[in-house]
């Protein structure tokens, strides 16, 4: 009996496809890369910049128990992810276990139908896709072995620097000084409410100069406010419609994740992979979830039209697709259920909901628009009060056919929620031109420009792909990675703001990198997707970036390098167990310390030793104080304690982070109270 070896990347996928396959298929898993860069060096360099590959720790038991089950197998077929990542890491396997005719198959779902008919129709290992991500991987190796030690050296400090970290933290510190220089203006507004027949209102439209945003005038939108009657100088009914957004890819379910269901882009992530492997009886309950194609595939439109049909679901009147980004990649399709009467997928809560976020969009994608009814009336003052007419306008609209709306609702937030309700909450009624109307009453209303907001997470991610800036599979990855090296802060209501360290790497890598320039990076990934096509030439671009990163580390400016106040050499940041502190280079000569005090050295403490007199005084009788120090370790009793100690009376004080007394915290010692 003829034995298949099918190499897949994520274990979690095997007992699925054992059950699809049966027994004359052997699956094993790769459990992600075999072979990468080594660790300790740059493994690559020019002019023909040929990756210098090295079996990782953690893979090489795994390649063995691959070539031992290659060598008892008729057949090899290679089933790693569809994308570029999937791709590389066939052809790394190929390698490794020197196969001499490996077939390579992908499947966009793991249903049955998908799996049986890509390994009906194998294909050799496209090494378009390979090399171009070989190339970014070895673009990423170089900005980071070349630049990150560059960095750290004139910083005086451990930093890295990123092909696609470093511009995604530069958005971060660009946002956040553009709220810190924002300037807010104020400026006014007029509404006039009518009672009947039901409470409406129509807002002040003042009449601003060409290139004036803004009404400034606090006593004009005050005599706008005052009117007592207007005139109907216009009235029209009419209808609007609101089509459906596009099914989820990688970048907007991370988005509505957040948004709806609080998941952080990671968590998204995983959530989505074990959707894609498992999460319906045996099977994968979603497609593959890294892509940046928003269009299904016709048998996928063909099952939503079936289910909507059944239920009474208003269908839209042809199959609806969207312009997919110049630069997708390949041609997956978008995140979508892979059975669309399953509403209920998953294997935890956590499972189902975001299955059930990624069944409402992909299903309403296909339904009719939502209709709304729209009524605009114009009004005008009479000359009452003042001889300028002043313009007024009321909107109402009114749903009058959900639609897609039965499904989906793609609001993100509360503010879009209040600003989107505005017009559905005035019930404008039937006026006629020509009428004189009673305001019932006028308000000011004063009004505040807001700073740009700050990034979530998820914001992040869609500026990231607006930019041009990675990839549908390594946007949890950048963000991963900027958190995790503190270069960017989430508070506890998920904003995100920029370090004091990340303010001063940008400040060092723009006007001296090309690499962390908007356009330029996003060019590039232009270049690997031509890499991909075969249109580009892997050597050709990696040599081209690698020349433009050479001439640039001389550029590479001073970095707030601090000098030891003992002997004039530069401090250097270091990190210890009690966290981080500066410590003099010329080590062990010179062993001054300061403490860190947000990413710089902080004050020279006077005295550092236990038990020593500090120069500063008790506030209460003015005699020195003295600091009282030991370590748990030494403590017999291991309490430990650290605190300052008045030699001339019962007072006794905190000791704040840079070592002194905290001369505000003083108080009686409890033996003395």
């Amino acid at each position: 009996m003829s034995k298949t070896l099918l190499i897949i990347e994520s274990p979690g996928k095997k007992k699925t496809l054992e059950s699809i396959l049966g027994p004359d298929y052997l699956v094993r898993a790769s459990f992600g890369h075999v072979r990468d860069l080594p660790i300790r060096e740059i493994g690559v360099t020019a002019p023909d910049f040929r990756p210098q590959y090295v079996t990782t720790d953690r893979a090489a038991s795994t390649i063995e128990n691959l070539r031992l089950a290659a060598a008892g197998a008729d057949r090899v077929v290679l089933a790693t992810d569809p994308d570029r990542e999937g791709e590389a890491i066939a052809w790394h396997i190929s390698e490794a276990l020197k196969l001499k005719n490996p077939q390579r198959v992908t499947y966009g779902e793991i249903t049955p139908k998908a799996v049986i008919a890509a390994l009906m129709a194998p294909r050799p290992i496209d090494m378009h896709l390979v090399h171009a991500q070989e190339a970014r991987r070895v673009l990423d190796r170089l900005v980071g072995y070349q630049v990150s030690p560059a960095l750290s050296e004139r910083a005086g400090q451990t930093l890295s620097a990123g092909r696609v970290q470093s511009p995604a933290v530069r958005l971060v510190v660009e946002r956040e000084r553009a709220i810190r220089d924002f300037a807010a203006t104020k400026h006014y507004g007029a509404i006039l409410t009518f009672p009947t027949p039901a409470p409406w209102r129509a807002a002040w439209k003042p009449d601003l100069p060409a290139g004036v945003e803004f009404q400034l005038d606090a006593a004009l939108a005050k005599v706008a406010a005052g009117v007592k009657h207007v005139r109907v100088v216009g009235f029209e009914d009419g209808t609007s419609t609101s089509s459906p957004p596009a099914p989820f890819t990688t970048s907007t379910l991370q988005q509505a994740a957040q948004s709806k269901l609080k998941f952080k882009p990671t968590k998204t992530m995983e959530l989505a992979q074990r959707l894609f492997e498992s999460g319906l009886n045996g099977q994968g309950a979603i497609t593959y979830m890294r892509t940046d194609s928003p269009n299904i595939s016709d048998d996928a439109y063909a099952e939503i039209a079936t289910y909507a049909q059944a239920r009474g679901l208003q269908l839209a009147d042809g199959k609806r697709t969207w312009k997919a980004k110049g630069n997708a990649q390949e041609a997956h399709e978008a995140i979508r259920p892979t059975h669309f009467e399953v509403l209920d997928a998953g294997n935890t809560d956590e499972e189902k909901a975001l299955y059930r976020l990624i069944w409402s969009r992909a299903v309403a994608s296909q339904l009719a628009d939502a209709t709304f009814a729209t009524r605009t009336a114009k009004l005008k003052s009479l000359h009452e009060v003042g001889a300028t007419e002043t313009s007024y306008e009321a909107r109402g609209s009114t749903l009058t056919n959900k639609g897609w709306k039965v499904l989906y609702d793609e609001r993100e937030d509360d503010d879009d929620k209040e600003q989107g309700d505005e017009d559905a909450i005035n019930s404008v009624p039937v006026l006629e031109v020509g009428a004189v109307l009673v305001v019932g009453n006028g308000k000011v209303q004063a009004k505040t420009t807001k700073a740009p907001k700050r990034f979530t997470l998820a914001t992040l991610v869609k500026e990231l792909e607006a930019n041009g800036i990675g990839r549908p599979s390594t946007y949890a990855a950048i963000l991963e990675n900027i958190t995790r090296r503190e270069y960017i802060a989430e508070d506890k209501k998920g904003f995100l703001t920029a370090t004091p360290i990340a303010e001063k790497i940008v400040d060092a890598l723009v006007g001296s990198f090309a690499f962390v320039g908007l356009e330029y990076t996003r060019e590039l990934e232009h270049d690997l997707d031509r890499v991909a096509e075969g249109a580009k030439a892997y050597v050709a671009v990696v040599a081209a970036a690698h020349a433009q990163l050479t001439g640039e580390i001389g550029k590479l400016g001073t970095i707030a390098v601090h000098a030891c106040p003992e002997c004039g050499k530069a401090m250097r940041r270091r990190t210890a167990a009690k966290g981080a502190f500066w410590g003099c280079t010329g080590f062990p000569n010179c062993k001054t310390t300061l403490p860190d005090v947000d990413g710089s050295p902080g004050s020279r403490q006077p005295l550092s030793a236990r038990n020593q007199t500090s120069v500063q005084s008790c506030v209460q009788c003015a005699s020195p104080l003295r600091r009282v120090k030991k370590s748990k370790e030494s403590d017999p009793r291991g309490r430990g304690f650290d605190f300052f100690a008045c030699l001339g009376c019962s007072f006794v004080y905190r000791t704040a982070a840079d070592g002194t007394a905290d001369l505000t915290s003083g108080q009686l010692k409890r033996s003395a109270q």
